[in-house]
C-alpha cells in the first residue's frame, strides 16, 4: 500500500472523530480529487437532509477516485466542510467514514462553514489521494 497512517502518541487519539493525525505517502502519484456534494447527474442537489448528503458526498467521492485509479484506502487526507457545524453532524460524518474505511481513517481536516457553492449544499468533501 502506497499510505501510511499513524497517531502520534503525544496527540490525542483521534478515531472517535473518525480521523487520524499522519498519513505518509511511501510510493505513488498524488490525485487531487475536487469537492464532491450529494449530487445528480445535472449537479442539482439530491436531499436537504444533513446525512443524507454525509451518506451521498462520499459515494461521489468514490466514483471520483475510481475514476482516477485510486480507491478509499489510498486517501492521504480529507477535507471536509458542514454548514452550520455542530457535535451531532460530527457524529454523522465519523460513522460515514467508518462504514468506508473502518478502524483506519485518514487524516480529515473539518472546516464549519456559512454556506457552500449551491444552495441546500450542508456538506462537502475533498480528497488527496495516492495511486499506487
Amino acid at each position: 500500500m502506497p499510505l501510511s497512517s499513524s497517531d502520534p502518541s503525544a496527540l490525542h487519539d483521534p478515531a472517535g472523530f473518525g480521523d487520524s493525525h499522519v498519513a505518509r505517502v511511501t510510493s505513488g502519484e498524488l490525485v487531487l480529487i475536487a469537492g464532491q456534494y450529494a449530487c445528480d447527474h445535472e449537479g442539482q442537489v439530491t436531499t436537504s437532509d444533513f446525512a443524507g448528503q454525509v451518506d451521498q458526498a462520499p459515494a461521489n467521492l468514490g466514483h471520483a477516485l475510481e475514476s482516477a485509479g485510486p480507491g478509499y484506502w489510498d486517501v492521504a487526507q480529507l477535507p471536509t466542510f458542514i454548514v452550520d457545524h455542530d457535535e451531532q453532524k460530527l457524529g454523522n460524518l465519523a460513522d460515514a467514514l467508518r462504514r468506508i474505511r473502518g478502524d483506519e481513517p485518514p487524516p480529515q481536516r473539518l472546516l464549519g462553514v456559512a454556506a457552500l457553492a449551491l444552495p441546500g449544499m450542508r456538506f462537502e468533501v475533498d480528497a488527496v489521494a495516492v495511486r499506487p
